[in-house]
Protein backbone atom coordinates (compact mmCIF):
# COMPACT_ATOMS: atom_id res chain seq x y z
CA UNK A 1 0.00 0.00 0.00
CA UNK A 2 2.28 3.20 -1.33
CA UNK A 3 -0.47 5.65 -1.39
CA UNK A 4 0.53 6.79 2.36
CA UNK A 5 3.86 6.71 2.18
CA UNK A 6 3.27 8.98 -1.39
CA UNK A 7 1.32 11.51 0.35
CA UNK A 8 3.73 11.39 3.74
CA UNK A 9 6.85 11.88 1.15
CA UNK A 10 4.56 15.06 -0.69
CA UNK A 11 4.18 16.32 2.95
CA UNK A 12 8.03 16.29 4.05
CA UNK A 13 8.71 18.06 0.67
CA UNK A 14 6.66 20.79 1.56
CA UNK A 15 3.29 20.76 4.47
CA UNK A 16 -0.34 21.12 2.22
CA UNK A 17 -3.76 21.14 2.29
CA UNK A 18 -5.72 18.46 1.22
CA UNK A 19 -6.71 20.75 -1.80
CA UNK A 20 -2.97 21.52 -2.74
CA UNK A 21 -1.80 17.72 -2.38
CA UNK A 22 -4.34 16.68 -4.97
CA UNK A 23 -2.74 19.45 -7.24
CA UNK A 24 0.63 18.42 -6.60
CA UNK A 25 -0.62 14.52 -7.52
CA UNK A 26 -1.90 15.67 -10.36
CA UNK A 27 0.91 17.75 -11.42
CA UNK A 28 3.84 15.46 -10.62
CA UNK A 29 3.39 12.36 -8.03
CA UNK A 30 0.21 11.34 -10.19
CA UNK A 31 2.67 10.83 -12.89
CA UNK A 32 3.92 7.45 -11.02
CA UNK A 33 1.36 6.76 -8.45
CA UNK A 34 -2.36 8.13 -9.23
CA UNK A 35 -4.91 8.71 -6.76
CA UNK A 36 -8.26 10.30 -6.85
CA UNK A 37 -9.26 13.80 -4.95
CA UNK A 38 -11.41 11.63 -2.25
CA UNK A 39 -8.04 8.56 -1.48
CA UNK A 40 -6.05 11.09 -0.95
CA UNK A 41 -8.39 12.94 1.90
CA UNK A 42 -9.55 9.71 3.08
CA UNK A 43 -5.67 8.71 3.65
CA UNK A 44 -5.39 11.83 5.13
CA UNK A 45 -7.37 11.58 8.04
CA UNK A 46 -6.16 7.61 8.10
CA UNK A 47 -2.35 8.82 8.40
CA UNK A 48 -4.15 11.42 10.79
CA UNK A 49 -5.26 9.08 13.09
CA UNK A 50 -2.33 6.91 13.26
CA UNK A 51 -0.73 9.85 14.73
CA UNK A 52 1.76 10.02 11.54
CA UNK A 53 0.46 13.67 10.83
CA UNK A 54 -1.33 16.58 12.01
CA UNK A 55 -2.88 19.62 10.87
CA UNK A 56 -0.91 22.53 11.62
CA UNK A 57 -2.59 25.61 13.82
CA UNK A 58 -3.37 28.68 11.28
CA UNK A 59 -1.85 31.74 13.05
CA UNK A 60 -4.86 33.41 12.19
CA UNK A 61 -8.35 31.39 12.71
CA UNK A 62 -10.64 32.09 9.91
CA UNK A 63 -13.94 30.66 8.56
CA UNK A 64 -13.49 28.31 6.11
CA UNK A 65 -9.53 27.84 6.32
CA UNK A 66 -7.78 24.69 4.49
CA UNK A 67 -6.49 22.57 6.89
CA UNK A 68 -2.54 22.45 6.04
CA UNK A 69 -0.96 19.26 7.40
CA UNK A 70 2.55 18.29 8.48
CA UNK A 71 4.10 14.97 9.23
CA UNK A 72 5.08 14.23 12.48
CA UNK A 73 8.11 12.17 13.32
CA UNK A 74 5.93 8.76 13.60
CA UNK A 75 5.24 9.34 10.07
CA UNK A 76 8.44 9.95 9.35
CA UNK A 77 9.51 6.69 10.54
CA UNK A 78 7.04 4.79 8.79
CA UNK A 79 8.21 6.17 5.76
CA UNK A 80 11.86 5.49 5.96
CA UNK A 81 11.06 1.81 7.31
CA UNK A 82 9.15 1.43 3.58
CA UNK A 83 11.59 3.37 2.09
CA UNK A 84 14.45 0.26 3.52
CA UNK A 85 12.05 -2.32 3.07
CA UNK A 86 13.00 -4.27 0.72
CA UNK A 87 9.99 -5.24 -2.79
CA UNK A 88 9.90 -6.75 -5.53
CA UNK A 89 9.13 -5.55 -8.99
CA UNK A 90 5.55 -5.99 -9.70
CA UNK A 91 4.54 -7.72 -12.61
CA UNK A 92 3.10 -5.85 -15.80
CA UNK A 93 -0.63 -5.53 -15.93
CA UNK A 94 -1.63 -3.73 -19.15
CA UNK A 95 -4.77 -4.14 -20.66
CA UNK A 96 -3.14 -3.48 -24.46
CA UNK A 97 -0.88 -6.79 -23.74
CA UNK A 98 -3.89 -8.87 -23.08
CA UNK A 99 -5.73 -7.55 -25.91
CA UNK A 100 -3.30 -7.98 -28.08
CA UNK A 101 -2.91 -11.90 -27.00
CA UNK A 102 -6.49 -12.09 -27.22
CA UNK A 103 -6.48 -10.25 -31.10
CA UNK A 104 -4.06 -12.97 -31.87
CA UNK A 105 -7.23 -15.56 -31.18
CA UNK A 106 -10.13 -13.98 -32.61
CA UNK A 107 -8.66 -11.28 -34.59
CA UNK A 108 -8.20 -7.57 -34.72
CA UNK A 109 -10.75 -5.18 -35.93
CA UNK A 110 -9.97 -1.93 -34.59
CA UNK A 111 -6.30 -2.62 -33.00
CA UNK A 112 -4.43 -1.30 -35.06
CA UNK A 113 -6.29 2.56 -34.20
CA UNK A 114 -5.71 1.58 -30.64
CA UNK A 115 -2.15 1.23 -31.45
CA UNK A 116 -1.88 4.70 -32.91
CA UNK A 117 -3.74 5.95 -30.76
CA UNK A 118 -1.50 4.66 -27.85
CA UNK A 119 1.83 5.66 -29.59
CA UNK A 120 0.31 9.11 -29.21
CA UNK A 121 -0.44 9.50 -26.29
CA UNK A 122 2.78 8.19 -24.95
CA UNK A 123 4.30 10.39 -27.33
CA UNK A 124 2.24 13.62 -26.22
CA UNK A 125 3.74 12.14 -22.44
CA UNK A 126 7.13 11.91 -23.46
CA UNK A 127 7.03 15.87 -24.40
CA UNK A 128 5.60 16.81 -21.29
CA UNK A 129 8.46 14.24 -18.97
CA UNK A 130 11.04 16.06 -21.56
CA UNK A 131 9.54 19.68 -20.92
CA UNK A 132 9.63 19.03 -17.24
CA UNK A 133 13.13 17.96 -17.19
CA UNK A 134 14.33 21.05 -18.96
CA UNK A 135 12.62 23.13 -16.99
CA UNK A 136 12.26 21.78 -13.17
CA UNK A 137 16.24 19.93 -14.17
CA UNK A 138 18.90 22.63 -15.64
CA UNK A 139 22.75 21.15 -15.22
CA UNK A 140 23.75 23.14 -12.04
CA UNK A 141 21.34 21.13 -10.47
CA UNK A 142 23.16 18.93 -8.49
CA UNK A 143 21.97 18.23 -4.93
CA UNK A 144 21.27 14.89 -3.79
CA UNK A 145 16.92 15.21 -3.08
CA UNK A 146 17.35 16.73 -6.77
CA UNK A 147 19.29 13.89 -8.37
CA UNK A 148 17.06 11.52 -6.78
CA UNK A 149 13.82 13.48 -8.00
CA UNK A 150 15.15 13.43 -11.72
CA UNK A 151 16.40 10.05 -11.95
CA UNK A 152 12.58 9.50 -11.06
CA UNK A 153 11.65 11.57 -14.06
CA UNK A 154 14.25 9.90 -16.16
CA UNK A 155 12.17 6.73 -15.54
CA UNK A 156 9.37 8.17 -16.66
CA UNK A 157 11.51 9.09 -19.98
CA UNK A 158 12.71 5.91 -20.16
CA UNK A 159 9.19 4.08 -20.05
CA UNK A 160 7.71 6.32 -22.69
CA UNK A 161 10.56 5.64 -24.61
CA UNK A 162 9.77 2.14 -24.66
CA UNK A 163 6.66 2.28 -25.31
CA UNK A 164 6.96 4.35 -28.14
CA UNK A 165 9.82 2.24 -29.91
CA UNK A 166 7.64 -0.92 -29.18
CA UNK A 167 4.52 0.48 -30.59
CA UNK A 168 5.90 1.86 -33.50
CA UNK A 169 7.85 -1.79 -34.15
CA UNK A 170 4.20 -3.42 -33.67
CA UNK A 171 2.82 -0.86 -36.49
CA UNK A 172 5.79 -1.40 -38.93
CA UNK A 173 6.07 -5.18 -38.63
CA UNK A 174 2.20 -5.69 -39.38
CA UNK A 175 1.46 -7.76 -37.11
CA UNK A 176 -2.09 -7.38 -36.37
CA UNK A 177 -4.27 -9.61 -37.43
CA UNK A 178 -7.59 -8.64 -39.46
CA UNK A 179 -10.08 -11.11 -38.39
CA UNK A 180 -10.18 -14.66 -36.43
CA UNK A 181 -10.02 -17.97 -38.49
CA UNK A 182 -12.14 -20.07 -37.52
CA UNK A 183 -11.06 -23.81 -36.78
Amino acid sequence: MSLPHAILTALLEKPSSGLELTRRFDRSIGYFWSATHQQIYRELGKLEQAGQIRALVPAQPTRGQKKEYEVLPAGREALSAWVARPEDPRQVRDPLLLRMRAAAVVGAPGLETELRRHLALHQKQLAEYLAIEERDFPPERTAPEDRLRHLVLRGGIDLENFWIGWLTRALAEDAVPAAAHPD
